[in-house]
């Protein structure tokens, strides 16, 4: 009750993959006692009858649902950095005053790593602030690195003739793993870079990873930022409210058929909230599905193809007839649950951090298909860190696909990773239940209460 009368203030921008795990880590520190106030852009807004207990309100930066759909990650967070400084100073000075009629106290300002400009607001109001890291501590370490490099050579991005190379001090990542290797307009990216890590909140960083999982990176960061950093993950599983935050709406229907399948006999196949395939890769991954004769749950999300019947219809009797036997379509999916069902045996992902962490967490093995942003670092450490991903030609063609698939599912290769992913599972609920990150909890709460004392 004593906590109730200390109000946080969490920043997400509008983007699934931030949005999540803001929400909850929200609901989280919610169940510590906590009073949580969400500000959130306009649009791509969260549904506060999933989350009665948090309270919501919009702010308009000025991005258009246009900009946002250009899916040009660095292009999109220079601009919400420039255009959100305003309405959130506005809105935190209102919050203030408020706290102060209601004899609360806003104990501190939490936000999205992407927003590195409400460092400067928070500084200015004088509130407590930290940041979440919403990707891999690994993924962070490599904008650090990227950093050294920018002031050695004085220009970002790097060689293609770099691409294999492996990254000194962050191996077995190479080059072409990085974010910063794919990227073209590097001017952008370079400022960016350079006010991001430049950014040191009063109390420090949560990162949504476990210890056994990033120990190494972990231990670097703390060298690089010299401020405490509190690895509390995965979110997902200590979130006492699962409410979805889901943009699309979540078909259930999979789960009865799930039901219905043998165990660990079914591979999940999704891309996430962005990442895609055109129609041509669509039909080789039904091909490649259908004919490895494994059993598969298959998101195909809206606006990814114009009419799913349509071009069902469209593809070879042999085709249709594999589907409908061993397969199921969805438009979106459950993926918590899909995940942490018995029949499910292995993940086609595009190792977006936080479907990496869902699927870790449930034991699950990963066919990397890295698309974007920290995905490429994501694979790599599935693949040859904890090795339980499996790294493959990324080519989508039926015989690539249909190989990759027996790989994981069928083989001995597949075997062994589950048997590795087993462990991994066991090794994170056990620093969720009275581990690392449960002590990395207690030990946030008890920083911000310290400071408002």
């Amino acid at each position: 009750m004593e906590n109730q009368r200390h109000r946080l203030v969490l920043i997400p921008p509008p983007f699934q993959g931030h949005l999540t795990p803001m929400l909850q880590l929200a609901n989280t520190l919610q169940s510590k006692g906590f009073s949580i106030t969400v500000a959130h852009a306009h649009f791509n807004s969260p549904d506060p009858s999933n989350h009665p207990n948090l309270l919501f309100l919009p702010l308009s930066y000025g991005l258009s649902d246009t900009h946002i759909s250009s899916k040009n990650i660095v292009d999109i967070s220079a601009t919400l950095n420039t255009k959100c400084v305003s309405p959130l100073k506005e809105f935190l000075v209102d919050q203030i005053a408020k706290a102060n009629i209601s004899h609360e106290k806003i104990a501190c300002v939490i936000y999205d790593g992407l927003m590195h400009s409400i460092d400067l607001v928070a500084r200015e109001l004088k509130l407590p602030s930290m940041v979440l890291r919403t990707t891999s501590a690994t993924n962070v370490l490599t904008y650090y690195h990227a950093f050294v490099h920018l002031q050695r050579t004085g220009c970002l991005p790097f060689q293609d003739s770099k691409s294999l190379e492996l990254v000194p001090e962050l191996e077995p990542l190479r080059f072409k793993d990085l974010l910063i290797f794919k990227l073209t307009n590097s001017d952008v990216l370079q400022q960016q870079l350079v006010k991001t890590l430049a950014v040191r909140p009063s109390l420090g960083f949560i990162f949504n990873t476990v210890d056994c999982l990033e120990e190494q990176s972990l231990y670097q960061l703390r060298h690089v930022y010299k401020v405490r950093l509190f690895p509390i993950g995965p979110l997902h599983m200590i979130a006492e409210d699962s409410s979805s935050s889901s943009f699309v709406e979540e078909d259930y229907s999979c789960i009865a058929w799930l039901n219905n399948q043998a165990r660990k006999s079914v591979l999940y196949v999704s891309l996430g909230s962005i990442a895609s395939w055109d129609e041509k890769e669509l039909t080789e991954v039904a091909w490649g599905l259908a004919n490895s004769k494994q059993n598969f749950l298959w998101v195909i999300r809206p606006g990814t193809i114009d009419d799913v019947s349509e071009w069902l219809q469209s593809l070879p009797e042999d085709v249709t007839g594999a589907i409908a036997k061993k397969g199921c379509i969805v438009k979106w999916a459950p993926q918590g649950e899909v995940l942490a069902h018995q029949a499910v045996g292995g993940f086609w992902s595009h190792c977006g951090w936080n479907s990496t962490l869902e699927s870790l967490s449930e034991g699950v093995p990963i066919i990397c298909q890295p698309h974007f942003g920290d995905q490429g670092v994501n694979a790599r450490l599935l693949s040859h860190v904890w090795k339980v991903g499996l790294e493959w030609s990324n080519i989508i063609e039926r015989d690539e696909i249909e190989s990759a698939v027996r790989r994981l599912m069928e083989d001995s290769e597949g075997k062994e990773m589950r048997q590795r992913a087993l462990k991994l599972k066991n090794e994170i609920r056990l620093a969720v239940q009275g581990g690392s990150s449960y002590d990395a909890l207690n030990g946030l709460v008890k920083s911000i209460l310290s400071v408002n004392l």
